[in-house]
């Protein structure tokens, strides 16, 4: 069997992408995780911090990582579905944007789902809507500085 090694590059870095989504949804103490460095962090910097204004601290940072995960796996999405050709400029196509897009709502989606299976973690469908604009975050900045760089 053959392996197609330029189709491997752009697909292989998502697909790694994913597992680490996958693997991060599967653990079922990731808040306690974040929470062992950030809550210490922000009593020491702010020991007049109440433990309420911390939680809610940790809980946007960590909504925050959601935002980034996804920003990130829709770059590489677009990517893997654009397969640039080195010294080939071409033109921003909203259709590729909006596929890669729609596969990062699935995929969002797909990981709330598997969360339902996990003892200590719960699925939302809020967590699918900051994951999804996550990904639109992501793509727009992309345009965005494509075009202050005149890329497209």
């Amino acid at each position: 069997m053959q392996i197609n090694r330029p189709a491997l590059k752009f697909w292989l870095p998502l697909f790694i992408w994913m597992a680490v989504i996958f693997i991060a949804s599967s653990d079922a103490q990731s808040a306690h995780h974040s929470s062992i460095v950030l809550e210490p962090l922000l009593h020491w910097l702010f020991p007049q911090m109440s433990q309420t204004r911390v939680e809610q601290i940790h809980y946007l940072f960590r909504k925050s990582a959601h935002l980034t995960e996804y920003a990130v796996l829709a770059l590489l999405f677009w990517r893997a579905i654009r397969q640039p050709q080195k010294n080939a400029a071409r033109p921003w196509h909203w259709p590729e944007a909006g596929l890669a897009l729609a596969m990062v709502f699935l995929y969002a989606a797909s990981d709330e789902f598997h969360q339902i299976f996990v003892a200590t973690r719960t699925a939302q469908v809020s967590d699918v809507s900051i994951d999804t604009s996550g990904g639109a975050i992501g793509l727009l900045l992309l345009w965005l500085i494509s075009k202050v760089l005149k890329r497209w």
